[in-house]
């Protein structure tokens, strides 16, 4: 039995694909990831402190003038997250994704009541409530569960009172999404209940 292969010879005329550049908000996420790596714990440590006039706010605010708020914002709570930390976390999913693994092995997410009221308290703020965002990262770091990733975070504070975005909308959806893992099965009823008479 014979096979034959063809071999493809590549189209001269295409082009390979082009690197994309990093938007702002993962130059963002890779400069505050080199302050771990780097072990620079003074920066870290300035970007902990909430007085956003220090030179490692600032700095976090270089990375893009139109979003310096949001980014100065996001370097702090990267900052509260990693306090200690050896490794950094790029994090990853939404806030309401992260906010979902906040609880303990009685319930997580939805099924913890500390966890629904902050995320109601978000959820319901007009403008990006960084008391709450803060305590979120707290709670996910003293749970030991991943962070949200920062350069979402970054782009959805951005985003947070354009209509058409609906970060909020989509976090709640996120937060309340069911388990993957813990899907419901019908079970079989049992054949003797304590009202069936034996």
């Amino acid at each position: 039995m014979t096979s034959h292969t063809h071999a493809t010879t590549p189209d001269p005329s295409a082009r390979p694909a082009q690197p994309r550049e990093p938007s702002s908000s993962e130059l963002l996420s890779r400069w505050l990831i080199g302050r771990v790596r780097s072990r620079d714990t003074a920066t870290l440590a300035e970007l902990r402190r909430p007085t956003l006039s220090q030179r490692a706010h600032i700095e976090a605010g270089w990375i893009d003038d139109e979003r310096r708020e949001v980014f100065e914002q996001v370097a702090f709570l990267f900052a509260i997250y990693h306090r200690g930390a050896i490794q950094p976390s790029w994090g990853y999913g939404s806030l309401g994704t992260a906010a979902r693994r906040i609880g303990s092995s009685l319930g997580r997410g939805p099924d913890d009541a500390g966890a629904t009221r902050l995320m109601d308290r978000i959820l319901a703020s007009r403008k990006p409530p960084l008391r709450h965002l803060q305590h979120t990262v707290a709670r996910l770091r003293s749970c030991d569960q991943q962070p949200p990733s920062w350069s979402q975070l970054a782009d959805d504070l951005t985003r947070w009172t354009d209509r058409q975005a609906r970060v909020r909308y989509h976090w709640a959806i996120d937060f309340h999404a069911p388990s993957k893992t813990s899907r419901t099965t019908p079970t079989a009823r049992s054949t003797t209940t304590k009202d069936t008479p034996e």
